[in-house]
């Protein structure tokens, strides 16, 4: 695996070195707390930014419960190797219901003990998808016994979004803001 930069490559931007543009734009992330480097960096593309920024907040907004776009995101930030997505959602995972237990027993995947059938079966689905680009048939038909078509066709975008972030993070070497955790938390 090809170690993560220590540094970023892209450093966040001040505040004073914003022009009016990117200002406008970071307005609409305003009090997100300790997510600052994310947006600092991406923002440096306003035009990528502005078209981004709604789309990864309607699958923050989706239609799959909360606890359950969080398992497949932090699944997928884990596979990924992007402590900044893994310690961000980790901060969410815990709002939307996740305990400390099973966001650690994440790591280890779907075939931990302790999954209930349905978590057990989001977890591959994020796996087979990182793993191969496509859910299984037997994880599909496990997924649409569960939900209904909108969510069946959030899974794999959602976990593909975060892909892409992850990409993109690691690659830029966003790094993690005080506090937030990482993977050895």
């Amino acid at each position: 695996m090809t170690p993560r930069p220590s540094t970023p490559r892209l450093a966040p931007l001040d505040p004073d070195r914003l022009d009016d543009h990117q200002r406008e734009l970071l307005g609409g992330v305003a009090g997100t707390g300790s997510a600052q480097h994310i947006f600092t960096t991406l923002v440096r593309h306003p035009g990528l930014f502005r078209r981004w920024l709604p789309f990864g907040g309607k699958l923050l907004a989706g239609k799959l419960p909360a606890r359950e776009r969080e398992l497949l995101i932090l699944r997928t930030g884990w596979n990924c190797r992007s402590e900044y997505e893994w310690g961000q959602h980790v901060v969410i995972g815990r709002a939307a219901g996740l305990r400390d237990d099973e966001i650690e027993r994440i790591k280890e995947g779907p075939d931990s003990a302790g999954w209930s059938e349905p978590d057990r079966t989001l977890l591959r689905a994020a796996d087979e998808l990182h793993g191969d680009g496509c859910i299984t048939d037997a994880t599909w038909h496990a997924l649409a016994a569960r939900y209904d078509d909108k969510q069946l066709v959030e899974v794999p975008m959602l976990v593909g979004h975060y892909h892409m972030v992850a990409f993109t993070l690691n690659s830029l070497g966003v790094q993690r803001e005080p506090g937030v955790p990482g993977f050895d938390r």
